[in-house]
């Protein structure tokens, strides 16, 4: 099969989603499609007051070094999402809000349509706007049961659940979860909705009881006045720092997020032993589950989540049978299966193969 995925930009700097996209790509390819990753230059919406349309030739991206992607795979560099720059395929998957409002108006030369929803993009977009995208006559495909909730109660239609993944021969253990100080990770943005600034009143709050707690945060940002001084900062970590020092590093990993359509490094930092700390946020929930996988709390309560770091910081065997649990629940989560899903989905649904 021909396979596209729209993506909504380029991206120079790690984005979850294009992740998991990158990820699907490399094993389809695997499995003898033939698939094209589209990235626009500049992004063509009303909603955002951009109604400009770049020059026909643009030069080359550098590579994406965050992410390995298959040479088979065409990563192709485009002025803007306008269909003379779409090549014809049997399948065509949008994979942002902004980017269903364009493969919705392509010509099925283009390939049949597909939607891959990895979370409820209010937070990126205008409601309305968001809304309208999940009832576009488009096949949905949603990350989450939470997400497909969503769809369900807005009348949503054509409606699959494949759940996201992660590379287990990445995201691994290599320090024994009983050999590890008493450490938290937690992923730093300046997006609101990632509930940052919750997390570290909640870091704080523990702190005051425990202070010995040792504290890593990462992110893409620079590091700015809101971490508190005495707070590890690593910015744009790589894989193995990633894997090796911060998650292999810690022995817990909370997420304060106020949404989630997954919550991807929640995911990956269990599969390398953190007993995880998180907010009730919808999407991890689909392998979080409260006093077993993890421990959970309503959003936008630091308080509570400082109670939940408490209680696995002074309970090394509580903490430990949590991350236990947590890594026998991820391993389910794999890209054979998803992709299997993934792949049976298009073939049956698609117009030509």
């Amino acid at each position: 099969m021909k396979i596209t995925f729209i993506l909504p930009c380029y991206p120079n700097k790690p984005i979850g989603g294009l992740r998991i996209v990158y990820e699907y790509a490399n094993e389809l390819v695997a499995r003898g499609h033939e698939v094209t990753a589209i990235h626009p230059a500049y992004l063509v919406h009303s909603a955002y007051g951009n109604n400009m349309k770049a020059g026909s030739t643009l030069p080359p991206p550098p590579p994406v070094h965050w992410q390995k992607i298959d040479a088979r795979v065409k990563m192709e560099y485009v002025p803007y999402l306008g269909e003379e720059n779409i090549p014809d395929a049997d399948s065509i998957i949008a994979t942002a809000w902004y980017t269903a409002d364009y493969v919705n108006q392509y010509s099925p030369a283009k390939g049949a349509k597909f939607y891959l929803i990895q979370s409820y993009e209010i937070w990126d977009g205008p409601e309305k706007l968001v809304n309208q995208t999940w009832h576009y006559p488009m096949n949905k495909i949603v990350v989450s049961r939470w997400l497909h909730k969503i769809g369900e109660k807005m009348g949503a239609t054509d409606l699959k659940y494949i759940p996201n993944a992660i590379d287990h021969e990445k995201f691994r253990i290599t320090t024994p979860i009983g050999k590890r100080p008493n450490k938290i990770a937690m992923l730093f943005s300046n997006n609101e909705i990632k509930g940052a600034m919750d997390g570290l009143k909640a870091i704080l709050l523990a702190k005051k009881e425990i202070p010995e707690l040792e504290v890593v945060c990462f992110g893409v940002p620079k590091r700015n006045r809101a971490i508190p001084k005495g707070i590890q900062y690593i910015r744009n970590p790589t894989q193995k720092q990633l894997v090796e020092e911060i998650y292999n590093g810690s022995s817990m990993y909370l997420c304060p997020s106020w949404i989630e359509g997954w919550g991807l490094p929640s995911s990956e930092a269990m599969a390398c032993g953190c007993a995880l700390i998180s907010t009730k946020n919808g999407g991890v929930e689909d392998f979080a589950k409260h006093n077993h996988t993890a421990l959970l709390s309503p959003i936008k309560n630091p308080k509570k989540l400082a109670e939940h770091i408490i209680r696995l910081a002074k309970d090394d065997v509580y903490r430990m049978q949590i991350a236990k649990n947590g890594i026998e629940t991820i391993k389910q989560f794999n890209y054979k299966r998803s992709t299997d899903l993934l792949e049976e989905y298009l073939v049956t649904k698609s117009i030509r193969f």
